[in-house]
């Protein structure tokens, strides 16, 4: 599940891409991205390249996982189909959430059921996401610098306090509640159960670890040094990337990506461009893996889930 800023136009999402990119660039050295762009290793690029189909079978698998916890079908060929036609509007399409809700779509017209659908694309991402700031957690209190008490940020907390209340008192409304009392229920049997919560945290770890690998993979390609003498450090500085593009207000974390990369990189004792040349290697690479979805668009070839035993009420 992924934050949606409903508020913003396409065109504004482009803009402040744009505007954040240009930004990036007029802060660091242009010239010393381009150049270590330009002088990427072609077998590191590849490696990474040959990592990404992995990242979406194993994605797909979960997706399976969850719908048929949830008492639906889906044939493993059509949901990696779906997948990377997801991926790829994803990355084509400002807010980072309709290829997402397109998948909920396309299953749900052929499942016609709406909660099942929906509830299983939520519940599959959520999964990913909640193993992916764990996971960030315990890389950024191992390698990355934390502040001492007191925290800087301690004055925001008023804040999160009141958006917190103002969120469970939206969800107090009576058709928030009964759809939010379904969708934990579905999270239960789908996530949270005992038999479900293993496989899940596996997957999603896996999915992670495979993004991670495809970062490490770059920055070998790149030739960053940070990738041999302190890999720890490098990993736990792309999980805060990949957190980053989590943030729908752009076009496929465009911009964000970057910022995060000029903001962290100088943070840990290196070279902005350095991290910049990274998180831009790191989006051509994602839009690449997803080209894919190009085939699965106009192929009308891909299996048709069986109907579903599972009772929901849309």
């Amino acid at each position: 599940m992924t934050i949606r800023g409903r508020g913003l136009s396409p065109v504004l999402r482009w803009g402040l891409t744009l505007l954040l990119l240009v930004t990036v660039l007029w802060l660091v050295d242009p010239a010393a991205v381009g150049g270590q762009l330009q002088n990427v290793h072609g077998p590191w690029l590849l490696a990474a390249l040959v990592i990404t189909p992995f990242q979406v079978v194993i994605s797909a698998w979960r997706w399976q996982f969850t719908v048929r916890r949830l008492g639906g079908q889906l044939p493993l060929g059509y949901a990696i189909g779906e997948y990377y036609l997801g991926t790829l509007v994803n990355q084509l399409v400002p807010g980072g959430v309709v290829g997402d809700a397109g998948r909920a779509l396309r299953h749900r017209q052929r499942m016609k059921t709406t909660t099942l659908a929906v509830h299983g694309v939520m519940i599959e991402r959520l999964s990913g996401q909640l193993v992916l700031f764990l996971l960030a957690a315990v890389l950024a209190a191992a390698w990355l610098p934390l502040p001492k008490p007191p925290m800087p940020g301690l004055f925001l907390l008023p804040g999160v306090l009141i958006v917190i209340l103002l969120t469970w008192s939206l969800f107090q409304a009576p058709p928030l509640a009964n759809w939010w009392a379904g969708f934990q229920a579905d999270v239960r049997r789908a996530l949270l159960s005992r038999s479900a919560l293993p496989l899940q945290l596996a997957s999603s770890l896996a999915v992670i670890v495979s993004y991670l690998a495809a970062f490490w993979c770059l920055a070998m390609g790149l030739g960053l040094s940070v990738a041999v003498d302190a890999p720890g450090l490098l990993l736990a500085l792309c999980t805060v990337l990949l957190m980053a593009m989590v943030i729908p207000l752009t076009v496929s974390g465009w911009g964000i990506r970057e910022s995060a990369a000029a903001v962290l990189w100088p943070l840990a004792g290196m070279d902005a461009e350095q991290g910049v040349a990274l998180a831009v290697s790191y989006g051509v690479l994602v839009l690449v893996s997803a080209l894919p979805g190009v085939f699965f668009l106009f192929s009308g070839g891909r299996q048709t889930p069986g109907r579903t035993a599972y009772q929901c009420p849309d």
